[in-house]
């Protein structure tokens, strides 16, 4: 059987941990506990769940931005006596098969979806054709777009030059950031929709026609393409019904787009029953045995939580991971008026503790690549540091207010296009703008903001002696 996509990205990070022997000083299972700066000997402790004390010189936290899963506060979840999970914690032993599916131990299961996602557009055709029934909990259809995933062609593949998955990256991050290139290298749902994308990512916009006219524009290309997607689903789902309650709609960018060619499809069969939720402002009630929506109730064996994760709250962020900095000053006491970073990276009072992530800095739908370019750059800074015998890393307190200001002044205003959305993860579950921390010319701009400053003013953040604030 082929590999299923996500298995095929487990395996390439595999291939990345073992060829460059990452995996020797690698420790799993493992939860930092606090980060404390020994001004004595300018060094960091890390201390962890399993009793360490490791100390470095630098330390990057790295800790994501999608870390804990969120399950939903749905009444009486915990008197359920059958057999529940969470997508990022899928229990094989119950489920049967492994990455490459045959979840052959729901073959006499009824089971449940709760989230119709990201997360549940990929799930919910694998357990649609294997559990005895597969009930589908929707509070909010996804537009979900045509994949069209299709074998690769050797010989194409066997034509690039060395630096074709760079230019390939590069390319599909201009696309989607406004930027003007020549060609599409990727062709795919994301780049295609690229425009519509920039109502709420950061990027480039189109300044050749006034703000009223633009948005005229934005709003008709956003009606033309969420139009598609739903005459799709009347031309892929036979039940006019259930085809009626999976059409999303809001507009294009309120929630995260999907695509997939065996989702809609899933719908079709005569053992999967999409349950809507919507009237009843999501799920009423759980009992030992069944989910009630309303006063219906749906007796199943098994609950699977696609309910995704608390978006953006690192350990960092949210003080399970205390910081504390130079006088035992703690990070979020720096921080209680909003980030102070420099760039995202680096905070004055915290020498040599470098962040990557979406804060303070630019984002795009492939993470991937935006981690890429941030530990490059923070590689950088380090060997710079160490190339010059800079004692510490760390930027002046003025260079953090500087970029702050920055943020402030070019950030996007979103808010009157979040408030018409769904509540959903880009507008914190309908509680406001998620955004206001990014940089708003967007990522290509950003980079290259960094390499600027890489090659004129990278000496700012290298502090030579034990004055703060001495010769950098």
């Amino acid at each position: 059987m082929a590999l299923r996509p996500g298995e095929e990205i487990r395996q390439h990070a595999v291939a990345v941990a073992e060829t460059f022997d990452l995996y020797r000083d690698a420790v799993f299972q493992t939860r930092a506990t606090a980060l404390t700066w020994d001004e004595r000997t300018d060094e960091w402790v890390v201390e962890t769940d399993r009793g360490d004390r490791i100390r470095a010189r630098f330390v990057i936290t790295s800790s994501g931005t999608l870390t804990q899963p969120k399950l939903p506060g749905i009444p009486g979840i915990e008197t359920f006596r059958g057999h529940t999970f969470h997508t990022s914690r899928w229990d094989y032993e119950y489920t049967g098969g492994d990455q490459n599916g045959g979840l052959t131990g729901l073959s006499d299961k009824r089971v449940a979806v709760v989230g119709t996602g990201a997360t549940g557009v990929q799930v919910i055709p694998h357990l649609g054709r294997d559990a005895e029934h597969l009930y589908v909990f929707q509070r909010t259809p996804s537009s979900v777009d045509v994949r069209d995933n299709r074998p690769t062609d050797p010989a194409w593949a066997a034509s690039l030059k060395p630096g074709w998955q760079r230019e390939r990256m590069e390319n599909f991050l201009a696309l989607v950031s406004g930027e003007p290139v020549d060609t599409d290298l990727t062709r795919d749902g994301w780049t295609s929709t690229a425009r519509l994308q920039r109502k709420l990512t950061t990027g480039a916009l189109d300044t050749s026609v006034p703000p009223e006219e633009r948005e005229r524009i934005e709003e008709l290309a956003d009606a033309q393409k969420m139009n598609q997607i739903r005459a799709r689903v009347d031309q892929v789902v036979d039940d006019p019904e259930t085809a009626e309650l999976l059409k999303p709609w809001y507009r294009y960018m309120c929630k995260r787009p999907c695509f997939s060619d065996h989702y809609l499809q899933t719908f079709n069969r005569s053992d999967v029953t999409l349950v809507d939720t919507a009237d009843h402002g999501g799920i009423t009630r759980m009992t030992e045995d069944a989910i009630v929506v309303g006063d219906v109730e749906y007796p199943v064996d098994c609950v699977v939580f696609a309910t995704g994760f608390d978006v953006g709250v690192s350990g960092v962020v949210s003080g399970t991971l205390p910081v504390r900095g130079r006088g035992g000053r703690t990070l979020l006491e720096s921080w209680s008026r909003g980030p102070r970073t420099l760039h995202g990276f680096y905070s004055d009072g915290f020498p040599n503790l470098l962040h990557l992530g979406p804060l303070q800095n630019a984002t795009s739908v492939n993470f991937a690549h935006v981690l890429l370019e941030q530990a490059g750059h923070i590689a950088s800074v380090i060997a710079e540091g160490l190339r010059t015998g800079a004692r510490v890393v760390e930027p002046r307190p003025d260079a953090v207010d500087d970029w702050a200001r920055v943020i402030r002044e070019n950030a996007l205003d979103t808010v009157d296009f979040q408030r018409e959305c769904t509540p959903g993860y880009y507008n914190r579950e309908g509680a406001g703008d998620a955004g206001g921390q990014s940089y708003g010319p967007g990522p290509v701009a950003f980079h290259r903001l960094l390499q600027d400053w890489r090659r004129d003013r990278v000496h700012e953040v290298l502090v030579h002696d034990r004055e703060d604030g001495g010769s950098r």
